[in-house]
């Protein structure tokens, strides 16, 4: 069996993933999603989940929040120790939102508009703000912000990801996950 499975820091990224994955995948791959409870309840029980999964064709993604971190390599560095420690580094790969998963929403302001049915943000775009959004220190309330408290996490991320544009590059976070998901499409198609 064809699995993608995805180790997430939260709800809201699974959220955004129920939304998006079905515009993405091939129907020939299963995704499985796993969301934890918060940073430290992923990295606590990493290790375990990965040891024991299963099916020996599958493979994984961790996306998780840089947060307050102040750097993401070396996030990702840590993560990638633990898939490691679990056998699971070849299958496996790590994806860090820089700072918050809201800065991937902030970079596709027009799929804001429309998930959420708030006007006039598409050409907001332009400005300085929204162009690099992962250099924003709290996208999250920046968007609750934006959207007039609109926006919540779970139900706005699960918009979010039937509306995000997968060629958007405005956010290196969002490229990332987009080409690292790719990836492992890839890989998964080719298995015999």
């Amino acid at each position: 069996m064809r699995e993608l499975v995805f180790l997430l820091e939260k709800a809201s990224a699974k959220a955004l993933l129920e939304g998006l994955l079905p515009r993405m995948l091939d129907h020939r791959i299963l995704p499985r999603l796993i969301a934890f409870e918060g940073k430290q309840d992923l990295e606590k029980q990493l290790v375990r989940r990965l040891r024991s999964y299963l099916n020996p064709d599958a493979r994984f993604l961790v996306l998780r929040d840089q947060d307050s971190a102040p750097d993401c390599i070396e996030v990702k560095k840590k993560l990638m120790g633990l898939c490691a420690t679990a056998g699971r580094q070849t299958v496996s790969l790590v994806r860090i939102a820089c700072r918050e998963l809201e800065s991937m929403y902030l970079a596709d302001l027009r799929a804001v508009e429309n998930a959420l049915a708030v006007t006039g943000l598409a050409k907001r775009q332009s400005s300085a703000k929204f162009r690099h959004p992962d250099r924003l220190e709290s996208p999250g309330r920046e968007l609750v912000k934006l959207t007039n408290g609109e926006y919540q996490k779970v139900s706005g991320s699960r918009l979010l990801g039937r509306h995000l544009d997968t060629a958007n590059e405005r956010s290196a976070s969002f490229r990332n996950l987009v080409r690292g998901i790719r990836r492992l499409e890839t890989e998964l198609l080719e298995i015999p």
